[in-house]
């Protein structure tokens, strides 16, 4: 099974590792949290990072944001070898991730890209369902001035 590891700006790694332990409560000790605070510098996170890699076996490394400190530290971590990186994650690419990681790590990152990509969408407001849609009166006013 692939090991997950969230890389990312205080405190989003742990908040989206909380939100697996309420989804999948008996799933969450796949999921590895790193916070990184603003202060930190990469080489000392790269090393609390790489200790967080499975000794044997792949990793999928998820990071918020490419180009960001936590992004440097996950690209530093593919060069250790058995671990591949996504940036730009979301709860939905992190959930399933933890859905698929008994996949093969290639098939893995498709599924959580999809998943990540998938999740984004408009929200439009609407109108109650079976509700029905009332015509404006000009004599209602409702509204506070």
């Amino acid at each position: 099974m692939t090991a997950i590891v969230v890389i990312a700006h205080a405190p989003l790694a742990s908040a989206l590792r909380a939100c697996v332990a309420h989804v999948f409560p008996d799933d969450v000790g796949c999921v590895q949290a790193l916070d990184v605070p603003a202060t930190d510098q990469v080489d000392a996170v790269f090393e609390q990072a790489k200790a967080l890699l499975p000794s044997h076996g792949e990793a999928l490394v998820l990071t918020d944001m490419f180009g960001a400190t936590p992004a440097n530290v996950a690209s530093r971590l593919a060069s250790v070898g058995g671990c591949r990186v996504l940036a730009g994650v979301n709860l939905p690419m992190l959930l399933r991730a933890v859905c698929y990681r008994d996949q093969p790590v290639d098939q893995l990152v498709i599924k959580a890209v999809a998943g990540g990509t998938q999740g984004i969408m408009p929200v439009v407001l609407t109108a109650p369902q079976n509700q029905p849609k009332r015509a404006h009166d000009p004599q209602d006013h409702h509204h506070q001035q």
